[in-house]
């Protein structure tokens, strides 16, 4: 027997002789079997989340084939039924296949001919199980999108930010564009004690130098030429709240200075008032850095870094989570759909070798955007793939998956060899081997460097 199994096969005949001939070419094939003598037998293993599919001979005592298939069918539509049948027999095992068996097949076969039925219905019943598991997932989770997932690297996100919702201290958020450093600055805040307080957000990449003062602690009537009203700033409308403070490396030196004296002070003055302001808030600050190599180099204020840098998350990205990808794009599914009012598609192979080849440099923003796409219709697999998905034989859907898979890799690499070994997983040696066998050279993918005779 193969030591990977390919699925699992329900085989149902009341011949033991003719069951322990199909279970041993099943098995040699690769395939986990459960022979059973009867209808009543195999209705017994079966249910809902069953793995594998139902083969079953048309014409047996109590009930036959054609009545188990329907029994199954009520049970769940998805699992793939194979009819063996007499040639006196094919007319009813073809009115099976109208009301929806996978396929029939007559005596007297050769082995391989089951086995081929066989791995192309488990290869449907596996696609219906994973779509079945990404709806699941997505109708269970939460917005917290940075939050989901069941890798260690999801673990501890979560983990971090249930100690610090209730702890009330200063926190740093680093990571690539794209994570969901506002989303999981927000899921902090959200779930201390302060669940309904205010969440304030000061993009400190557009803030210019000449409005810190205004936009951050706000102003009184007549501080200045058309103020003609009092203004509360960003810090104020934050009390007892979270002020975040995103792309605070890119924060102007007046900002980073008016920030470091509200941050240890706690404290406002508006323009054209000569009393200070006690304001209570969380500062919650995202970097798309190291904000301490920024210091480093001199690009951000010391002082101010080490104020903010309470407690810091790194964020991870994407690429280091990839066992995330199928619940995040299900989520994100489950959420375009709602909100376009569209069904969920089914995940085909297009779909799933990009989920699984790319390196999402975009991250969470990108793959979201990905889903969106994918519910609209807008995400296609190219138009030979999907006129012959549904009849092509196995062993070219694998081919062709394969390929994908390694023009993926080649594409998001550069043509670099090296990362897309370390994306693959596969020796050099067989790496090669598949280049060669799919007629692609790692040269075709590598980026050229641009042309500068055209920029003069």
């Amino acid at each position: 027997m193969s030591a990977v199994h390919l699925g699992t096969v329900l085989f149902v005949d009341d011949d033991p002789d003719i069951r322990a001939a199909n279970a041993q070419s099943l098995e040699l094939a690769g395939f986990r079997v459960h022979p059973c003598e009867s209808a009543d037998a195999a209705l017994r293993g079966l249910d809902r989340d069953f793995p594998g599919v139902l083969v079953s001979d048309l014409r047996m005592p109590g009930i036959d084939g054609r009545g188990l298939f329907r029994r199954v069918q009520a049970l769940d539509a998805e699992i793939p039924t194979i009819l063996i049948t007499g040639h006196a027999d094919v007319a009813e095992a073809v009115a099976a296949m109208r009301e929806g068996a996978y396929d029939f097949i007559a005596k007297p076969y050769a082995a391989e001919v089951l086995v081929e039925s066989v791995r192309r219905a488990q290869a449907m019943r596996s696609l219906a199980l994973e779509n079945r598991r990404l709806r699941a997932i997505a109708a269970r989770a939460q917005p917290e999108s940075p939050l989901l997932g069941s890798s260690p690297a999801a673990q501890a996100l979560r983990a971090t930010a249930l100690r610090l919702a209730a702890a009330e201290v200063d926190v740093l958020i680093e990571g690539e564009t794209g994570v969901g450093k506002e989303l999981l600055a927000r899921s902090i805040g959200a779930d201390g004690a302060g669940r309904h307080a205010p969440f304030v957000v000061v993009d400190c990449a557009a803030l210019p130098a000449e409005s810190v003062e205004r936009e951050l602690f706000g102003y009184e009537p007549g501080a200045f030429p058309g103020a003609a009203r009092r203004r509360s700033g960003r810090v104020e409308a934050a009390r007892r709240g979270t002020l975040f403070l995103d792309n605070v490396e890119s924060a102007v030196p007046a900002l980073q200075t008016a920030l470091l004296r509200v941050i240890e002070s706690r404290e406002i003055q508006p323009l054209g008032s000569d009393q200070p302001r006690r304001v209570p808030f969380r500062a919650i600050a995202a970097a798309n850095v190291e904000l301490g190599r920024a210091v480093e180099v001199g690009e951000f204020r010391r002082d101010l870094y080490y104020r903010l840098d309470v407690v810091r998350i790194r964020v991870p990205p994407l690429r280091a989570r990839r066992e995330d990808v199928p619940l995040l794009f299900g989520h994100f599914a489950a959420e375009a759909a709602r909100r376009f009012r569209r069904p969920v598609p089914a995940l085909d192979d297009h779909a799933r070798a990009h989920l699984l080849a790319h390196d999402w440099p975009g991250n969470v923003r990108e793959l979201r955007n990905y889903a969106e796409r994918f519910v609209l219709g807008l995400e296609t697999p190219p138009e030979e793939l999907q006129s012959s998905a549904t009849t092509m034989a196995l062993p070219e859907r694998l081919r062709r998956f394969e390929e994908g898979l390694l023009r993926e890799a080649l594409a998001s690499s550069g043509g670099d060899v090296a990362a897309a070994l370390r994306g693959l997983g596969i020796p050099r040696k067989t790496f090669y081997d598949k280049l060669q066998r799919h007629g692609l050279r790692a040269a075709q993918f590598r980026r050229r460097p641009p042309d500068r005779r055209r920029d003069r």
